[in-house]
């Protein structure tokens, strides 16, 4: 069995060695503690390195990465109408250049996993695995509230799980279900039941604007979305609730008792000018379990979870004016361990059994030269370009600052995005 062993690697404070074989990491002790003879494991002195879990991105629109800047300084509803415009344009080939590109900036900032939410998931799978990545790739449902796209829709679920079944071990298939607005209340059911029938998990847009909150509400006798979704009984730890920015006291008592996985997309949010004043603090406490996410670059502009991290920090610091919040270990949980917990998967730990999802950051540069801890110059110093080399299920998916293929990913997206545009 092929793997790799980490010597002299700095994890949690301390020299260790970290030995992965397979896919999987089967052992983790202190520097030195650790010998092979396999001549299939690869040994790599990481002196001077340390390693964090990968991260995972647990929201976001991979094929939309060409599309940066095509709705710039415009309202959030605006900005929606001239995105789905754009995307009348989109073909298969399209969705895999984008996607394939997605994927060499998500390696290039430390992303090891995505949770996805776009068209033409075949084009999708195939980018991610030829990159490399662990991803979860949804069937979007959207049937802009047109009965006869619903039909369409569910026959083409359908056929797509059917196909999804091939797949190898990197890559889930779930269920996405647009958002309330955009969907008809027989086909959000309908999703979730496929869903449930199948175990899969459901990711959805919630609660992401004022707006959404105010029509919701004059559409469904008072009721906020979160109230709606759960009064159709889809609410539940199975899903994936993107946004869950515009909150009252009741949404998030019923996000917590239902234990959603709530996904803080500040990037974005702070740029469509959607809201910042995401409720952590009460929707953790609650019960409900937070990850984070960037969107899709035609909002956040970038893929970069480190970025994501130090600004979703920030904010809460700054909005609730208490330097404490959002403390260190809790903003990488929610950018590794949490995220594994969402998806299901065992990932997002550092441990003997977790699947070898894994960051090499090189320590010895400027940003770490401080008193402060690991975390704290990982976070608030350093840049994503400390990240030295990425490992996803088990083997390198980036050493040294170098992708394999990277010059002609980015030669065949300049093309493709000649025809986008």
């Amino acid at each position: 069995m092929a793997g790799i062993l980490l010597k002299n690697i700095e994890l949690n404070g301390s020299q260790s060695d970290i030995l992965i074989e397979g896919n999987s990491i089967s052992d983790v002790a202190p520097a030195g503690k650790i010998t092979v003879k396999d001549a299939d494991v690869e040994t790599v002195d990481c002196t001077g390195k340390a390693a964090v879990p990968g991260f995972v991105n647990m929201h976001t629109h991979a094929g939309m990465s060409m599309m940066r800047g095509v709705g710039e300084d415009i309202a959030f509803h605006e900005w929606l109408d001239r995105i789905w415009k754009v995307e009348e344009k989109l073909d298969e080939d399209l969705v895999y250049q984008s996607t394939r590109l997605a994927c060499l900036e998500m390696i290039k900032t430390g992303t090891t996993t995505f949770n996805d939410h776009y068209w033409y998931m075949p084009m999708a799978y195939k980018a991610a695995t030829e990159m490399g990545l662990r991803s979860v790739l949804a069937y979007v449902i959207c049937d802009r509230n047109d009965p006869e796209e619903s039909e369409r829709q569910k026959i083409q679920c359908q056929q797509m799980y059917e196909v999804s079944r091939a797949w190898g071990d990197t890559a889930t298939f779930c269920i996405a279900i647009h958002a309330i607005y955009s969907v008809r209340e027989e086909m959000m059911v309908w999703a979730t039941r496929f869903a449930r029938e199948r175990g899969l998990k459901i990711h959805i847009h919630v609660s992401e604007t004022r707006k959404e909150i105010e029509d919701c509400k004059a559409q469904h006798g008072g009721m906020s979305p979160v109230e709606y979704l759960d009064s159709l009984g889809i609410l539940g730890p199975d899903v994936v609730a993107a946004h869950t920015l515009w909150l009252s006291e009741k949404d998030v008592e019923i996000l917590g008792k239902r234990g959603v996985n709530c996904v803080h997309n500040v990037n974005s949010n702070l740029k469509l000018a959607s809201g910042y004043r995401f409720l952590y603090n009460e929707l953790r406490d609650a019960g409900a379990n937070i990850c984070l996410g960037t969107d899709g670059c035609a909002s956040s502009n970038n893929l970069d979870m480190l970025e994501t991290m130090k600004t979703s920090a920030m904010i809460q610091k700054a909005w609730r004016d208490d330097p404490t919040a959002m403390p260190l270990p809790e903003i990488m949980s929610m950018a590794t361990a949490n995220a594994g917990k969402a998806l299901g998967l065992n990932i997002g730990r550092i441990e003997k059994g977790a699947l070898a999802d894994i960051l090499i950051v090189d320590t010895e540069n400027y940003s770490f030269l401080s008193p402060a801890s690991f975390e704290a110059n990982l976070i608030y110093s350093a840049h994503s370009d400390s990240i030295d080399s990425v490992i996803c299920n088990g083997r390198f998916v980036m050493r040294g600052r170098v992708v394999p293929g990277e010059q002609q990913i980015l030669a065949d997206a300049r093309k493709a995005l000649v025809k986008l545009l």
